[in-house]
């Protein structure tokens, strides 16, 4: 059975990248985040993958804006 936490990116990397910190910005690191396995079963290339779209989706918001 899956269990899904919703977490925030600066959680994520805090835990699992914190010297990217000083790089994001607060949007991006507020940003809500849903992981279906659970925070204790992210893995830091999965942790990298979700910053890394995290970015991308702030990037396309603010060109649609």
């Amino acid at each position: 059975m899956e269990t899904a936490t919703v977490t925030t990116l600066w959680q994520i990397v805090e835990r699992h990248a914190p010297e990217l910190l000083p790089f994001l910005t607060r949007r991006e690191l507020d940003m809500n985040i849903v992981l279906r396995e659970g925070f204790d079963r992210l893995e830091p290339e999965d942790a990298l993958e979700i910053v890394q779209h995290s970015i991308c989706e702030q990037q396309k918001r603010k060109l649609l804006h």
